[in-house]
């Protein structure tokens, strides 16, 4: 306890610029998702969906997007309205089973779940991650931070992109609109992750200074 008023303390005291702040939000995500980097960030958990998608159908010349059953329906109409500028078929309904359908496998550049799903169902879908990988597809995973304080990260079962909204956590609505997204990545595809990355580098005097780190592609 003692720890923690100390934190406390010197957060009150001395308390973050916006960038330190968006290295901390970009750090805590790294660690709840166990993946390899983190943006910070996008505008909501539907939008982080659909470019989720166009990352695995930009990564590979297959135009089949399969979609769980179990994915909130906002994500579900957003990942649709996008994909079709792309000429992606979305496909929606039990990941796992549509996977086993032979006439739709071969086309799979990637699969969505929810994680847990939009009934509050949490399914290990490490053997999906598996499979989908077998055929040369990305697995992206819509989670909630919070959840992932107590559930195993997505990056431990197979997920390739990680997205969400930062609601959990007390983040508020920006002037009325969504809460901001987190999107968080494998390391082979951060040259591919949209958003703004921010790095601590230094400065012409050799002092830490925070920066844009990274532009996408």
């Amino acid at each position: 306890m003692r720890r923690v008023n100390l934190l406390l303390v010197n957060i009150l005291t001395h308390p973050p610029g916006r960038l330190e702040s968006l290295v901390n939000f970009q750090t805590m995500v790294m660690s709840l998702t166990s993946m390899d980097i983190a943006n910070a960030s996008l505008l909501d958990e539907a939008t982080a969906a659909a470019e989720g998608m166009v990352m695995a159908a930009t990564s590979s010349k297959k135009r089949t997007f399969l979609v769980d059953s179990g994915v909130a329906p906002h994500t579900v109409a957003v990942v649709r309205s996008r994909a079709k500028g792309f000429k992606v078929k979305i496909v929606v309904g039990d990941a796992s089973a549509l996977l086993k359908d032979s006439s739709l496998a071969s086309d799979v550049c990637g699969v969505l779940v929810q994680y847990p799903d939009v009934d509050g169902n949490i399914k290990d879908w490490a053997g999906l991650a598996e499979e989908t990988h077998k055929l040369g597809g990305l697995v992206v995973a819509a989670t909630d931070l919070l959840a992932l304080t107590k559930l195993k990260a997505p990056g431990e079962w197979g997920a390739d992109v990680v997205v969400g909204n930062s609601a959990r956590f007390g983040v508020p609505a920006g002037y009325g609109g969504p809460h901001a997204a987190f999107f968080a990545v494998t390391d082979k595809l951060k040259r591919k992750m949209p958003g703004r990355l921010i790095g601590l580098s230094r400065d012409a005097q050799g002092k830490p200074a925070y920066r844009l780190a990274l532009q996408s592609e």
